[in-house]
């Protein structure tokens, strides 16, 4: 039984992405095809919430839709997928179809056009995303239940879960995403199907399963959705570095919040900005303290901590299939995550030298979450903020343009080897320290400095 229920689009009467979706519908129609707005963005209209983007399925072929958008791209023509580009946004046109028989549990060895809708939605992962929108009845078509899930605050799939998740296994993982961001509740046999199933998300590509994990790290809570992939038994499967920070306790005198996985969790808690960077940093942060705990006079210790979780990090995100920028990053992140504990005892040179670091605004974001995660202590972070400001009220560069350079050592006379560069090192340090500031200084320091056999 279908549900049509009345629903005026009053909000995105100006919404441009709005009108020409709409368009796309009305065009299909008037050629004969059957048309609607379909899944998150009619989801999204029910909640109130304004679509990032607008999706059309149809009873139209990809060839029939190649006719009638001259501006259409094929990404996923094999699938009955098409883009149809207007404005220069993107929409994306895709026929009604049956999917069957999804050995490997990635995609289906069977895919049918279908010429009525009915079977379209009944292929779809979950209800609330089953629904359908008739723009020019502003009529929505519920065939699932999906409306009175959205209303119920609960997550459920179309038809059996087993069999919704044994068709494609990233399902699972996209059942937490969701939960967690449209603050809905997995339903019993939902959740039960996962905890079933959780190995099986072994059979996912790297590359599926670090899209599906980073945009749970940069969406709305986070630590929600860790611990949820945590208690469904995915987390294993998937990290099973970060599973295995359950029970790893920590000296309550610094860590009142618990073991490294709450603290973890808490980091993840209080990200202010959605960033893959400083997500993957939060949560990697400390994966090292499980091979580096030990006991020394009654109190618990991580020696060597941020060495060892900068070094499984890398391994991770390698494994995952991050781009090489961002492991870099991350990883440095993480191998200087307790330098900050000491700046306020820094010489100038040395902190200032921090603040010329391209990767300082991740660190110092990854040092500030990790202080609110247990002690709540931010007197660091905010001394560097107070440093920061205070050379911007001045005008002067973290690290200014060096005074001389090795051609000016040469020129007196020394050879090509490591001296050289220490030389050049520490007339840096002593022009951020202000001991001097012009280029006759730092040549007659550079004298000081030059060895005998420099001559």
């Amino acid at each position: 039984m279908v549900l049509e229920i009345p629903f005026d689009p009053a909000a995105l009467k100006n919404n441009r992405a709005y009108l020409i979706a709409s368009s796309i519908v009305k065009r299909l129609r008037e050629a004969s095809f059957s048309a609607y707005l379909v899944g998150g963005c009619v989801r999204d209209m029910v909640m109130g919430k304004t679509p990032s983007d607008f999706d059309v399925t149809a009873s139209a072929t990809p060839e029939e839709v190649q006719k009638l958008f001259p501006h259409c791209v094929g990404v996923g023509a094999s699938f009955g997928v098409m883009i149809v580009v207007e404005e220069s946004m993107e929409f994306e046109v895709a026929t009604f179809r049956e999917e069957k028989d999804y050995e490997d549990g990635r995609r289906p060895e069977f895919i049918r056009y279908s010429k009525t809708v009915a079977e379209d939605v009944s292929r779809r992962d979950f209800t609330v995303n089953a629904l359908l929108f008739d723009p020019e009845k502003n009529v929505i078509l519920d065939h699932t239940g999906g409306v009175a899930d959205l209303k119920k605050g609960i997550l459920r799939t179309v038809g059996e879960p087993l069999t919704r998740f044994s068709e494609d296994y990233l399902r699972m993982l996209r059942a937490v995403r969701f939960a967690v961001r449209l603050d809905l509740e997995m339903d019993e046999a939902t959740a039960q199907a996962i905890t079933v199933l959780a190995e099986k998300v072994k059979y996912l590509s790297a590359e599926r399963i670090r899209d599906e994990l980073e945009k749970m790290l940069t969406g709305k809570n986070p630590h929600k959705a860790f611990i949820l992939l945590s208690r469904l038994g995915i987390l294993k499967e998937v990290l099973p570095e970060v599973e295995d920070l359950h029970g790893v306790e920590q000296p309550p005198k610094y860590h009142p919040e618990g073991d490294v996985f709450i603290h973890t969790m808490l980091l993840l808690e209080h990200i202010a900005y959605s960033n893959a960077e400083v997500g993957w940093s939060a949560l990697l942060h400390d994966v090292g303290k499980k091979h580096t705990y030990s006991v020394i006079d009654g109190r618990i210790r991580f020696f060597g901590h941020e060495e060892k979780g900068a070094e499984m990090a890398e391994k991770i995100l390698q494994r995952l299939k991050l781009p090489a920028k961002t492991i870099k990053n991350v990883v440095k992140a993480i191998a200087g995550h307790m330098r900050f504990s000491h700046v306020q005892m820094m010489r100038q040179s040395k902190w200032r030298q921090y603040l010329a670091d391209p990767n300082f605004p991740l660190e110092l974001e990854l040092h500030r979450l990790d202080c609110m995660a247990c002690h709540q202590m931010v007197d660091n972070y905010l001394v560097m903020l107070d440093r920061i400001n205070e050379l911007a009220l001045s005008g002067i560069s973290p690290v200014p343009k060096p005074l001389i350079t090795g051609k000016d050592l040469l020129k007196m006379g020394l050879k090509p080897s490591p001296e050289l560069g220490k030389i050049l090192k520490k007339i840096e340090e002593l022009q951020l320290e202000g001991v001097i500031s012009t280029r006759e200084e730092a040549l007659n320091e550079a004298k000081k400095l030059l060895p005998p056999s420099g001559f």
